[in-house]
């Protein structure tokens, strides 16, 4: 299996930077094994049958991107630094230019926040702040930007819209630094739609880390290495899962972070497990599904291991006709973009 089997040529004019407003009109791409039909995100209760149960991300992004600077002597040096994630003695950060921060040095954010460079390695440094608790979270909310994606940065800066849009509605649990973006197209009216036709909801926690836009550069794709993030299934959430799988119900994770996290929990009989700790589960052709049923998720990057995944869950032959209508018919891609409902048929998964 190699890299080069999950590329394609999607024209630049398809990267989204910005979201459809209203949430709920973004488009959404129905495959129900090979039929596919145009639809939008607020039919999803004409889709959704009751019983059904979707898998919420409930992770909250960060305003993980600063911009400071450090001194030495008369000379100042701009510092850009992305948080990564906590650790034990800090935040692991990226820093841009790393070359121009040493051990030991403090960066400046704002009048309120700084961090002192207490390790630094060839790709990354360890970042001890000033504050704490509540006092660290108000101040980095009030000097950070979004993370935005990669391919949306090189566009344009992140700004105050990007505060909100890039923000899922039942974010409840800081940490992470990329957003759950299926998690995006849904605003209360439609979850309170959805709800009255009976479709229930299970809240899990998948903290997405940087990582996830980590290309993958070995070309025999199963030597892969994954990032690792950290999840938690609640006791509460395993339970409701294993219910309504038992009452014949669907699981749908929306988003490829609910369906990694809950895959991870699963044993092998389909059975979900209350769950806490780092995931590094890398799902490829060949994966036979534990819990999920389908997925919504959005259009994911070329050569990417979200690209293996959508294509383990519809078979890599539904997945080239699925990217060549959505390209064809103008889909827009990427976190921003439009949203597809992935339904494998009897043949496909696994």
């Amino acid at each position: 299996m190699k890299l080069s089997d999950f590329d394609f040529h999607l024209p630049d004019h398809l990267i989204a930077t910005r979201p459809a407003r209203p949430r709920t009109h973004a488009r959404l791409l129905l495959a129900e094994g090979d039929r596919i039909s145009d639809r939008h995100v607020y039919d999803l209760p004409d889709i959704f049958r009751a019983g059904d149960r979707l898998v919420l991300n409930n992770t909250r992004v960060i305003p993980a991107r600063l911009f400071g600077h450090r001194t030495r002597g008369e000379a100042v040096a701009k510092i850009e630094i992305t948080l990564l994630d906590p650790t034990a003695t800090g935040w692991r950060a990226l820093a841009k230019p790393l070359r121009k921060v040493n051990e030991g040095e403090v960066i400046r954010f704002s009048d309120t926040l700084s961090a002192t460079v207490t390790a630094r390695s060839a790709t990354d440094l360890i970042l001890a702040f000033n504050l704490a608790g509540d006092d660290f979270d108000v101040a980095l909310n009030a000097a950070g930007a979004m993370p935005l994606p990669p391919y949306i940065a090189a566009k344009r800066a992140a700004d105050d819209l990007d505060r909100t849009d890039y923000q899922t509605v039942f974010a409840r649990h800081a940490g992470a630094v990329a957003a759950p973006t299926a998690s995006l197209h849904f605003d209360e009216p439609l979850l309170r739609t959805l709800a009255a036709k009976g479709v229930t909801f299970t809240e899990v926690t998948l903290h997405v880390g940087a990582g996830t836009f980590l290309p993958v550069k070995v070309d025999d794709v199963t030597t892969h290495k994954m990032h690792a993030e950290w999840g938690q299934v609640t006791a509460t959430a395993a339970a409701e899962i294993n219910a309504t799988k038992q009452a014949g119900g669907r699981i749908i994770p929306v988003g490829t972070t609910a369906l990694r996290l809950i895959e991870s929990a699963a044993d092998a009989t389909g059975t979900l497990h209350p769950w806490e700790g780092p995931t590094d589960i890398f799902i490829y052709p060949g994966y036979r599904f534990r819990i999920t049923d389908a997925l919504m998720t959005n259009f994911h990057l070329p050569k990417s291991t979200l690209m293996m995944l959508v294509s383990a869950l519809m078979g890599k032959h539904t997945i080239d006709r699925i990217y060549a209508h959505a390209i064809a018919t103008g889909y827009r891609f990427f976190s921003y973009g439009d949203s597809s409902l992935l339904i494998p048929g009897p043949e496909d998964n696994g």
